[in-house]
């Protein structure tokens, strides 16, 4: 799948596309009703289906202060769309000229690429102070030889409608069936491994420090994970996400510890899946307090991860 950027021209061979067009962080199974349906009207008419998407998140542009609340990184998403069948993904350079574009003007951009088709979400809104609806779309593009259709919201199975802020509230209180059911998939934190401190080693328990980035920060504590790491391999273990109350000073990281795994992975890229949540943070009294408490929760994951079926 090819990565393009609205900055740059489209490609002769992508003209013509439907294109599934929204933010889609996280990809929930929301985003991928709406990209099901764009892919579904490629096959069916024979054109190349695109996903875009924003970078930066609309957010971060007009609240640059706004907390990080991202779910997934554009490397996480190509890889997601293209699992979904895309045959290229189009990353929208969200700037303030391209903020302050009215309706129309967004609207002529998607026909000079050779638009042949939009797919949206019912709440996709665009163009300057988000002037233009799923309607105003469906409008201009008639003009301009492009069709617009809406997709409906996607509701859970307690008919709650699925969106990523419900993902979000659910990660902020450690709630990670939920996450995981309405995204299809754990939540997936993806980094580089650290060097450390190496305190962790030295009380046996090595951990792989991951520093947070831009996404969003569940809720601190003790959770079972599970790694996927570049050459296929996938580990099980437990980590503390948040600041180590234990130790001095304090500093932010995903730390998983894995099962029964002795090999360097320092420089390495990895993902680390968020499989439930354990217990809060908690500052402990001495090395050996810290390291009955650590045992106890390798012991819960363990538990835990083994009747967790693994889910990509």
């Amino acid at each position: 799948m090819e990565r393009l950027h609205s900055s740059a021209p489209m490609p002769a061979h992508l003209r013509g596309s439907i294109m599934a067009l929204g933010n889609f962080d996280g990809f929930h199974a929301g985003h991928q009703a709406v990209v099901g349906r764009a892919i579904e009207r490629a096959r069916a008419e024979g054109r190349p289906a695109i996903i875009a998407t924003f970078d930066p998140h609309p957010m971060r542009l007009f609240r640059p202060d706004t907390p990080w609340f991202r779910l997934t990184t554009l490397d996480q998403r190509e890889r997601l769309f293209a699992h979904a069948g895309a045959d290229a993904m189009l990353v929208f350079d969200f700037t303030r000229e391209l903020a302050s574009l009215d309706p129309p003007a967004f609207v002529h951009l998607l026909a000079d690429w050779g638009v042949a088709g939009v797919v949206t979400g019912e709440d996709f809104t665009f163009g300057k102070d988000r002037a233009g609806t799923t309607e105003t779309l469906k409008q201009l593009g008639a003009t301009m030889g492009l069709t617009a259709q809406a997709v409906a919201p996607i509701t859970g199975a307690n008919g709650e409608i699925i969106s990523s802020t419900r993902i979000r509230q659910a990660l902020k209180s450690g709630d990670c069936a939920t996450a995981t059911r309405l995204l299809t998939r754990p939540y997936t934190i993806e980094g580089i491994v650290q060097h450390g401190d190496k305190l962790g080693r030295t009380i046996g328990f090595p951990t792989a420090n991951i520093d947070m980035g831009h996404y969003l920060r569940p809720a601190y504590g003790i959770y079972a994970v599970r790694a996927l790491l570049g050459d296929g391999r996938v580990l099980d273990g437990a980590a503390n996400l948040g600041i180590r109350p234990s130790f001095d000073p304090p500093k932010e990281l995903l730390e998983p510890h894995f099962f029964d795994f002795a090999e360097s992975l320092y420089d390495q890229k990895i993902e680390v899946q968020l499989i439930h949540y354990l217990r809060p943070e908690a500052k402990l009294d001495g090395l050996d307090a810290l390291m009955a408490a650590i045992a106890a929760d390798c012991d819960n994951a363990r538990q835990i991860l083994a009747g967790t079926p693994h889910l990509a």
